[in-house]
Order: C-alpha cells, then sequence, then structure tokens
C-alpha cells in the first residue's frame, strides 16, 4: 500500500438494454464523478454491458460475449488510464469457441489490463441460469496486484463462499471485492425478500469479520423483465455496500436507485484490528483435513 488510506468509490446502475455502447457510457460517467471526488479505485457491478441474460437459456446470448482483449477491455483501459484510477469491470468473456466466463477485469491506471478472475462459482437456478452460460473459472482465488494494492476479487455467488474469501486472504488480499447481480423474485413475499437480503449481506460482513478485512460490493438494481412469457422477472435489489474489517457498514446504497458510494477506508486500522483479533494465528490448520471433501460421510 502507497498510503494508510484509500478513497474507494462503487457505481450503482440499472440496464435498460443490451446496446453495450450505451451502457459502457453510463458508467463512464459514473466512474468519472467518483474520480472527481477523489476515488482512487472504483468498482462496477456484475455484467455490467448488457441486461441480465441469464434469465432463460438462449444460445443467441453468447453473441453478446466478448474476448479478452476485445472492445470492451480497450475501453475501461482507456478510461482508467484517462482518470488515473484503478478500475474494476466484469465482462461475459468469450474465451473460445464454445468456451465462456463470467469475469472480472482489472484496469490499473495507464497500465492497462493488469489481471483478471474468472467466477468460480456457478449458479444454477429459477431465473439464474449461469451454468448454461459460464465455465467454472480455472484462475483459482489469486488476489489481483494493483498500485493501490492487492485486490482480492470475487463475482456474485462466489461471495456466499467462506472458502473462497478466506483463501484470498490467505493469499494477501488487502480488500475484497464482489461485483453482483442479485435480486427478488417478484412473487416472494415481502418477508422472504427481507430474509434474503438479510442473509446476503450478513454472510458478506462475516467474510468482512472473519478475515479482518474491508469488503465492497456492487450490485445492479431495478426490474428486468423476463424474456420468457410467465417468468416473473428480477427485481434487483441494488443496496451495495462498503463494509469495514470488523463487518460494520461503510455506506449503503438504496434498493431501487442508481447511486454512487464513496468512502475513505482506513489501511492502518486494518492492520491494527489484524493484531488484536488474531484468527490466522489460531486456526487449526492440522484439523481442517475434510473441509476438502464434498460432505462427511
Amino acid at each position: 500500500m502507497n498510503s494508510h488510506s484509500l478513497k474507494v468509490g462503487v457505481v450503482q446502475q440499472a440496464v435498460a438494454g443490451n446496446d453495450k455502447d450505451v451502457n459502457w457510457a453510463n458508467s463512464a460517467e459514473q466512474v468519472s464523478a467518483l474520480a472527481e471526488q477523489g476515488c482512487e479505485l472504483v468498482m462496477l457491478q456484475e455484467l455490467h454491458s448488457t441486461l441480465y441474460f441469464c434469465q432463460q437459456e438462449n444460445t443467441d446470448f453468447f453473441d453478446l460475449a466478448e474476448p479478452i482483449p476485445g472492445a470492451a477491455t480497450d475501453y475501461f483501459a482507456a478510461l482508467a488510464g484517462k482518470l488515473d484510477i484503478v478500475l474494476i469491470t466484469s465482462l461475459f468473456e468469450k474465451r473460445g469457441s464454445g468456451l465462456y466466463h463470467n469475469t472480472a477485469v482489472v484496469f490499473d491506471r495507464q497500465q492497462g489490463l493488469v489481471g483478471k478472475y474468472r467466477k468460480m462459482h456457478i449458479p444454477d437456478d429459477p431465473g439464474f441460469y449461469e451454468k448454461f452460460y459460464f465455465t467454472p473459472g480455472d484462475l483459482g482465488f489469486e488476489p489481483i496486484h494493483t498500485s493501490v494494492g492487492k485486490l482480492g476479487v470475487l463475482v456474485c455467488w462466489d461471495q456466499w463462499y467462506p472458502e473462497a474469501a478466506r483463501l484470498m486472504a490467505m493469499a494477501g488480499a488487502d480488500m475484497l471485492f464482489y461485483p453482483t447481480a442479485i435480486g427478488w423474485d417478484k412473487n416472494d413475499t415481502s418477508a422472504e425478500q427481507t430474509r434474503q437480503h438479510d442473509a446476503w449481506q450478513t454472510i458478506q460482513r462475516s467474510h468482512a469479520v472473519a478475515n479482518s478485512l474491508p469488503v465492497v460490493v456492487a450490485n445492479r438494481t431495478g426490474f428486468e423483465a423476463s424474456p420468457v412469457a410467465g417468468d416473473p422477472g428480477i427485481q434487483f435489489w441494488g443496496q451495495s455496500f462498503i463494509a469495514g474489517p470488523q463487518g460494520e457498514i461503510l455506506a449503503q446504497a438504496s434498493s431501487d436507485k442508481e447511486q454512487n458510494l464513496i468512502v475513505e477506508i482506513d489501511l492502518h486500522r486494518t492492520e491494527q484490528i489484524k493484531r488484536i483479533w488474531p484468527y490466522f494465528r489460531d486456526r487449526r490448520i492440522d484439523a481442517y483435513d475434510d473441509l476438502t471433501k464434498r460432505w462427511r460421510d
């Protein structure tokens, strides 16, 4: 780290269509606004270039995928360079014919693309048919080295798994980042919606606590209708947030509005918390072998 604090920005947006040029321009406007307010690191939400196409299984949607390098990475590399910031983006990666990933890409000032992370945990649920589109990642849980520190970048469904956060922390991540696209089924009751959101935020705050690291989450907002007749669509619940190393909420966005967040993260405090709460010292690594098994029979 170059200093004891870092001003971090999060962009929470709604997506109205699949015109990438329009969506990139909208994102760039918000990223620029955050940079003007002093943010050195900015993160966009999961799959921000298009609508969330995984509400159905449709081979035509593979046309939305981007190679790396490609038009998307060229655009956001130029933006990061122009604004002199570190920028975390997300894209539908076409790795090869018939091989696709859900990939987070990091750009570092004038250095351009400095790293990527391919989503490891791939969901397959009604309205979230991601296994049809994405091959599980093969880059492991490795922090991305940047001018502002080592970034533990994970993606959406990864946020429910303590193993992913722990492995990033064990590899030296200074912060954890989760670009996300999650929302409610419109048929859910308000009580169920509250339980789902609270579980989502709680598990990520627990990653902050268990690893003594700040956690930064960018979720999309707005309603996206399903292309399948009779399906309810998804009401993305927004509520992007930034938590400190004890899980404390430092900033949180609304559930239904486009909004930017800015937090100055005290990195020195993170170090102090690790000294006071020495979880890594007291881990019983001699007794954890069964964690690599699917189940204990």
